[in-house]
């Protein structure tokens, strides 16, 4: 098992990054600008971990063990050393333990989370239908608000792709994403998904949604 382990530099945050999603983030203490930096110059990632216990900001804090990997896609470096960085979630995994460093931050040795075989082929292939049919109503919904009109929504057909996605694009608390990060069933994440899309569907409100630019959701929809 040890010899499977790699080591990853740890970022924590009071927030979660689900793999495929992209989230910005502004780089302002010293401890965090060195990682950025030391990543930059080895052309490697860091894992992101919501904070379970502790402050984002200054002293320590203790991170949640399952996190996602990251790549960095940009990076905007100011007059004062500050960054503003934008990261694509990677893949998921486990901190075993964190290396006693001389480091400013934390890095841990983690192995990857892989996701269960699934047990029924005909429950897995039930749930991702009826989530991306729900899906395609809400977003439909919500480009209506918009006064957006399209003749297509484009959704992930893999059925793990397809439940980060719907995921990350619901309202979701961070302690909820936490929850769904860390199963590892698809089935489960997809049953766990759809009564809370259907929840935002009998609302009489207007939906609410996060993280989404117009930009992001041009991905997903073909304009009339």
């Amino acid at each position: 098992m040890l010899d499977q382990l790699e080591e990853l530099p740890l970022f924590p945050l009071n927030a979660v990054l689900l793999p495929h999603a992209r989230m910005p983030i502004h780089i302002f203490e010293p401890r965090y600008i060195e990682l950025i930096r030391n990543c930059l110059r080895s052309e490697t990632g860091f894992g992101v971990c919501l904070i379970k216990t502790g402050s984002e900001v200054g002293g320590s804090a203790e991170p949640h063990l399952i996190g996602t990997a990251c790549r960095i896609l940009s990076v905007q470096t100011h007059a004062d050393q500050t960054m503003d960085i934008v990261i694509e979630g990677r893949r998921r995994f486990r901190t075993r333990r964190i290396i006693e460093d001389t480091l400013p931050y934390l890095v841990g040795m983690v192995e990857d989370l892989t996701e269960d075989e699934p047990e029924e082929d005909n429950r897995l292939h039930a749930l991702a239908h009826k989530t991306r049919e729900l899906m395609q109503t809400l977003i439909e919904q919500a480009l209506e608000h918009a006064n957006m009109q399209v003749t297509t929504v484009k959704l992930p057909e893999e059925p793990i792709s397809l439940s980060f996605v719907v995921a990350e694009f619901l309202q979701i608390p961070p302690h909820q994403l936490q929850y769904l990060l860390e199963t590892t069933d698809t089935a489960d994440r997809l049953a766990e998904l759809i009564p809370i899309i259907e929840e935002h569907l009998s609302a009489q409100e207007k939906p609410t949604f996060t993280k989404i630019s117009p930009e992001e959701m041009a991905e997903w929809i073909t304009p009339n």
